[in-house]
């Protein structure tokens, strides 16, 4: 289903430290098929494929062509939801159909969704990123056929959502809170409310003294809000899930 080579498969969970990544990278490279596998981020707030979904896409906006994603932040593993294989331009994503991937199946042009209709001969019941995604990741990196299904872009969970997520998606390790917001036309011209205050914009960090909050758009392209010389998460008392939103006057 993908002309281009696979070169790289890059991983994105919400698995945190521990034993879970390693043995999705065994099972990966223990189905050999020449091509590198690179941790991109394993942190991602656990158990909310919402918030997931609006950092994919600026997330992997510069990374190279040629790439399948692996994804799983997959709250509903063993349940019902399908798998999926999304091809858009020379890339592919895999993952779980609970919205993680609808806003990359929604913003890459002529994104194409298929569920995927095998499953190896034998899975965990919770653990179908290391004994599902991974064997379907290495199949497609050896070019071999996955039994798939052509889905319309609407019947994704999470088609039907905004297009953007006014709400803090991140926390990066130095406390800045990256949301689920492109800015807008007029940057310097908008003030953002977020925990009861009104935020500022700037262009970077040394625009503003040390210790001062402000908000401004991240080298993903995302609205992030920032403490100069401090943690934002710390100071304004914000976590994943949080709302934040522009003010209009």
């Amino acid at each position: 289903m993908n002309e281009a080579p696979i070169e790289r498969i890059v991983l994105v969970t919400d698995f945190g430290p521990g034993i879970y990544v390693g043995q999705v990278m065994a099972r990966l490279t223990g189905q050999p098929s020449g091509v590198p596998v690179i941790d991109l981020v394993h942190d991602l707030p656990p158990f909310r494929p919402d918030l997931a979904a609006y950092l994919l896409p600026a997330l992997v906006r510069d990374m190279p062509h040629g790439t399948l994603y692996l994804c799983v932040v997959d709250p509903g593993v063993g349940g019902e939801r399908a798998g999926l294989v999304l091809g858009a331009g020379d890339d592919l994503f895999i993952g779980p159909d609970n919205g993680l991937l609808s806003q990359v199946a929604r913003r890459r042009e002529g994104a194409r969704p298929r569920r995927i209709d095998w499953q190896p001969p034998w899975t965990s019941n919770s653990f179908h990123g290391r004994d599902w995604f991974a064997p379907v990741a290495a199949a497609l990196c050896r070019g071999e056929a996955v039994p798939l299904t052509d889905l319309a872009a609407g019947a994704l969970v999470g088609a039907d959502w905004a297009d953007d997520m006014p709400l803090v998606v991140y926390v990066d390790g130095y406390g800045n809170l990256m949301c689920g917001l492109r800015p807008p036309a007029d940057p310097p011209g908008a003030q953002l409310r977020a925990a009861g205050r009104t935020l500022a914009y700037a262009r970077t960090f040394c625009e503003v003294p040390p210790g001062q909050a402000f908000w401004y758009e991240n080298a993903l392209g995302l609205v992030e809000i920032a403490v100069n010389q401090g943690r934002a998460d710390r100071v304004l008392g914000l976590a994943p899930g949080d709302p934040v939103q522009f003010h209009s006057g």
